[in-house]
């Protein structure tokens, strides 16, 4: 049946129609590595002392992240469980992309930078976990879910990936703006617009 198919992603074998890429291996690679650089920012103190090491651990990730996205050959119910995955690939990308950036801004104090890290911790964490539901598909005790209870838990995880996406750039335009209207104040908006890019001043 088409619903079996979105447990292969997170299957530990490699099927016959994916000889080339076993999606089921870069999904649960993702997880992984969004769950590590979780670990790696578990503390403020940590993470502003090892956000290089956040940076390798992002980097590795979307190695996976893209050879996920490049796959094509999904049934239809697959395709909504890979775009769930994906989307807690972009929350990665979304937070060490824009972090980063944080990082040389002066407009923030080192406290702010502590909470900022927090918050993005916390929302990658909530995205990491509702993507493990995914395994309730497959695991013994969902085998007695109808096929009608198992599409709903795929369509209820990626719901839950899309608005923890859009908080994810909630949350970043939010901070940024606090930044921009701080330049505003010193006169200094230039050098915040090319620290972040003139396409983000829409969002402000």
């Amino acid at each position: 049946m088409a619903i079996a198919a979105c447990g292969l992603l997170f299957a530990g074998k490699a099927q016959a129609q994916w000889v080339v890429t076993d999606p089921s291996n870069l999904a649960q690679s993702i997880v992984n590595s969004v769950n590590e650089i979780v670990e790696t920012s578990a503390t403020a103190e940590r993470m502003l002392a090892n956000f290089q090491e956040t940076v390798k651990i992002y980097q590795q990730g979307k190695e996976y992240y893209d050879k996920l996205k490049a796959v094509h050959n999904l049934v239809q119910d697959a395709r909504k469980v890979q775009q769930s995955v994906l989307l807690l690939g972009e929350i990665s990308d979304i937070y060490v992309n824009n972090y980063g950036r944080m990082l040389s801004d002066k407009n923030y104090t080192a406290q702010e930078l502590s909470a900022i890290a927090f918050g993005y911790n916390r929302i990658m964490q909530q995205g990491s976990e509702a993507i493990l539901e995914l395994k309730n598909v497959i695991n013994p005790t969902g085998m007695s879910m109808t096929d009608k209870e198992r599409l709903d838990l795929v369509e209820r995880v990626y719901n839950e990936m899309v608005r923890y996406r859009n908080l994810c750039d909630y949350y970043t335009r939010k901070n940024i703006a606090v930044s921009y209207y701080r330049a505003q104040k010193a006169g200094q908006t230039q050098q915040i617009m090319r620290l972040y890019g003139n396409s983000e001043q829409r969002h402000w």
